[in-house]
């Protein structure tokens, strides 16, 4: 008898914290990562909501890999973060996050995480979360302190911080979900690929 084989599943995202999050919950897949501009997509589209910027991202990520696998389902993921008005970019280097960090020290920030589901060209599923982090206010000596501690990972996310390193130290506050700081929301993925038959414990 012919054994039915799983349908394909593809991770658009190189980010360790998102492969980790979804190898944690045992769910089989692959990460090709979505070779996007993702500034070009985002002034292009004119949209000023860091949240609405994040969904869009997202599903433009799932598209973009679901294009080339059309027989798979193509997770996206993007996460923002907004001070007030301002929506942060990952920084270049330690200069612009030391910058980012300053400007945050003190004040809460907001982080939109969004996940978008495709197959080929269509979007089966998208899901937007978002939490809100306040900062400890910090010396000038202390955000030395912590770029030191924190080496090259400040440029590896956005903010210039992960929840699940060094950067727990900044925080005084915390209000949403462990999943969506990390730069995925979970649950409703799982129950989404549950659905598909992409889950154990279905």
């Amino acid at each position: 008898m012919t054994e039915i084989s799983s349908p394909r599943l593809i991770l658009a995202s190189q980010s360790a914290a998102r492969q980790a999050l979804l190898r944690g919950a045992n769910i089989e897949f692959e990460a090709l990562p979505a070779n996007i501009d993702e500034r070009a997509i985002e002034q292009s589209s004119g949209l000023s909501d860091a949240a609405a910027v994040a969904a869009l991202l997202a599903k433009e990520k799932a598209l973009h890999v679901g294009r080339a696998h059309r027989a798979a389902y193509v997770i996206g993921a993007d996460q923002t973060l907004a001070l007030g008005s301002r929506i942060f970019a990952k920084a270049d280097n330690r200069a612009q996050a030391r910058v980012q960090l300053k400007s945050m020290c003190g004040r809460t920030h907001e982080l939109h995480s969004a996940v978008a589901v495709a197959r080929g060209e269509e979007i089966l599923f998208e899901s937007l979360s978002t939490a809100r982090m306040t900062m400890r206010p910090l010396s000038d000596a202390q955000v030395e302190a912590y770029l030191d501690l924190a080496g090259e990972a400040v440029t590896a996310s956005v903010g210039g911080y992960q929840l699940e390193g060094a950067g727990v130290h900044l925080f005084e506050r915390i209000e949403g979900d462990y999943f969506t700081i990390l730069g995925l929301p979970l649950l409703p993925l799982l129950d989404f690929l549950r659905g598909l038959g992409l889950a154990p414990l279905r």
